[in-house]
């Protein structure tokens, strides 16, 4: 916490001898736009650079703080309990006052778009910086839900789990409605074989992303949930590139 606070003082000072140069040059009849232009994007450069490293810092102090989400909501056939999951409000409820502590706000965006649904999560820090994960999934049919409800069902799925994958939390239990693998029917040979060479194309690592979804082999992952195991692969990857980059 120390170092935080350390770091934040040093990047205060910094940031003020910056906007005392620029308003020195602003004075400055002979300093030309061109100039002005370079030295107003040198400070929005070094803004953005400070914001990610604030979001960065808030972000690992944070993270111990997060607990595990007890799995409340239930999935049933008839009488009997197929599966359970973490409810969207329970999440909420759990993580909002730490992300605020925190100086984190989580947002998400939402479309609808031929019968799929897309959402977004936004986790913003305070300091202007943020990190988004997106989801598309296919609505919801099952049951007797109409057109609505199926789009409502399949986007309250993606927020509980692109919010728990942004901000890396986990729930109590297992089920099919809270993670990509488990249960069926089955993905088909040919998206087997495809899911393979878009692991391999991204330098992917097969077992432990079976290890990651919770399952024996790509052949176990649910029809349903192809998509949203080719999105997760995809993200998965930008995280490992943008971390090899820095």
């Amino acid at each position: 916490m120390n170092a935080i606070i350390v770091d934040e003082r040093v990047r205060e000072r910094e940031s003020t001898s910056m906007v005392q140069v620029i308003e020195r040059a602003a004075r400055d009849p002979s300093i030309d736009i061109d100039k002005m232009e370079r030295l107003l994007a040198m400070k929005e450069r070094l803004d953005a650079k400070a914001a990610v490293e604030q979001y960065n810092a808030a972000f690992a102090e944070m993270q111990p703080e997060l607990p595990e989400i007890t799995e409340r909501g239930q999935i049933k056939v008839g009488d009997q309990v197929r599966s359970t999951y973490a409810k969207f409000e329970d999440i909420n409820a759990v993580v909002k006052p730490i992300l605020a502590k925190h100086g984190f706000g989580l947002s998400f965006k939402t479309a609808t778009k031929a019968g799929k649904a897309e959402v977004t999560a936004i986790l913003m820090h305070r300091a202007g910086h943020r990190e988004e994960t997106s989801m598309e999934l296919d609505a919801d049919t099952s049951g007797s839900k109409n057109g609505v409800q199926a789009l409502a069902s399949s986007i309250s799925y993606a927020k509980r789990y692109t919010a728990n994958a942004i901000l890396n939390i986990n729930t109590r239990g297992e089920d099919d409605d809270g993670k990509l693998g488990g249960g069926g029917p089955f993905i088909t040979d040919k998206q087997v074989a495809d899911l393979d060479a878009l692991v391999s194309e991204h330098g992917g690592n097969k077992s432990k992303l079976c290890k990651y979804l919770k399952i024996g082999s790509f052949s176990q992952i649910p029809a349903k949930n192809y998509d949203a195991v080719v999105a997760e692969v995809k993200r998965l990857a930008t995280v490992a590139a943008e971390a090899r980059s820095k």
